[in-house]
């Protein structure tokens, strides 16, 4: 039993640690209808029997297979095949209730005629890969740690007058891998301990005062009944900062167009221009105003654009590149709260490139193109807003 507490210790470190690693922010999601989530599981096992204070992690697997003789078995254990059959529902992406029933065959263990054990069982289960690395629809190893309580019986056949009934206690290792959305293979490692009324029931009173454990290995397959993911939250927040974000990107334009217009006001005042040079200057004007710096902004932990809105104003800004062969320098951004300096710096050069890429496909030249990753800032405030590429030209 302890060796089975420490593996559940260990798995459970390394699922935190790597869970720690992930700058990203979590999947959030919405809970699902009462309806959604559900499961069906079936699972051929094979189970290890030993009696009172004999170890379960002891002889059973090699000496006294089923079928041997009941003193034997009392004392060494024994082993023999089962099928357990569970119906279950998620309720969230990490915690899931499953009720399971166990049929299993003891063997020739307690007397000459087989006993069978029925044992049903009510388990909480905790998702950790979805508890500590957040919720994954694709992702295709799901550890789940259970555990639980129920109640056993045992019925003599075929003509043993023998009955006994007791509590069990559970806990185990369910992992699934994912075939497709409605189907998943299982492997499942579990430990149950029975009362003492069940060991004591068989005729002759063979050890009444001992409990029964169960080790089992079970292979099977779960089946997802109804809708089997998850609704993603939106991100208001991101939502928020990516309108205002907008926002103060055009007053920002505004602002140089302003004082763009008021400088050129101020010469043509101190000029005497005819009427065509006037047009030539006006249009220069356009044109410089257009030119004017544009951001383009991305949600938290991504280097794919928000809004394609924002593509727009970068389409104004390469047309005016193109018409004048001018240079243009896209630098990326991350907002240095979030993840360590080498992940925001990644994740800016990545933002450049996008924009970069972008610009390549509205018709400039990538060598008239010069990208820089800035890494991550604290230039803006909030600190949401320094979530973006900047596009100027040189």
């Amino acid at each position: 039993m302890k060796k089975l507490f420490l593996m559940l210790a260990v798995a459970s470190l390394s699922l935190n640690a790597m869970a720690q690693e992930d700058p990203t922010e979590k999947y959030s999601v919405s809970t699902n209808s009462f309806w959604s989530n559900w499961f069906i599981q079936t699972n051929l096992n094979w189970s290890s029997y030993t009696v009172g204070s004999h170890g379960v992690f002891s002889a059973p697997f090699r000496k006294f297979p089923m079928g041997t003789d009941k003193d034997a078995a009392c004392e060494h254990g024994f082993t023999a095949p089962s099928l357990s059959i569970a119906v279950g529902k998620w309720f969230t992406p990490g915690l899931g209730l499953r009720t399971k029933a166990n049929f299993g065959w003891m063997g020739k263990a307690f007397d000459s005629d087989a006993p069978i054990l029925l044992d049903v069982s009510e388990h909480v289960m905790f998702n950790f890969h979805n508890l500590f690395g957040g919720y994954d629809e694709d992702r295709v190893w799901n550890f789940i740690p259970y555990v639980g309580a129920g109640l056993a019986h045992t019925f003599k056949t075929p003509n043993g007058v023998s009955k006994a009934g007791t509590y069990s206690f559970s806990f185990g290792l369910l992992n699934t891998f994912k075939i497709s959305r409605k189907v998943a293979l299982n492997l499942e490692l579990g430990y149950t301990n029975y009362g003492k009324e069940l060991v004591g029931a068989s005729e002759g009173g063979i050890m009444p005062k001992h409990r029964l454990n169960r080790l089992s290995l079970e292979v099977g397959a779960t089946f997802n009944l109804g809708k089997g993911t998850w609704n993603k939250t939106p991100d208001v927040d991101a939502i928020k900062a990516l309108s205002q974000g907008q926002i103060d990107a055009l007053n920002a334009q505004l602002t140089d167009a302003q004082a763009e217009n008021a400088r050129l006001k101020d010469m043509l005042a101190n000029q005497q221009k005819q009427e065509a040079q006037a047009t030539a200057v006006a249009t220069k004007t356009v044109t410089k105003v257009v030119a004017a710096p544009v951001s383009v902004f991305f949600n938290i932990g991504k280097a794919k654009v928000a809004s394609k809105k924002d593509l727009q104003n970068v389409s104004d800004l390469a047309k005016v590149a193109k018409e004048n062969n001018a240079k243009i320098v896209v630098t990326g951004y991350a907002d240095s709260k979030t993840g360590s300096a080498r992940y925001n710096q990644t994740l800016s050069e990545k933002r450049a490139k996008t924009v970069v890429d972008e610009l390549v496909k509205m018709g400039v030249d990538r060598n008239n193109i010069e990208c820089v990753g800035a890494g991550g800032v604290a230039t803006l405030s909030p600190i949401n807003y320094n979530r973006r590429a900047t596009v100027e030209i040189k």
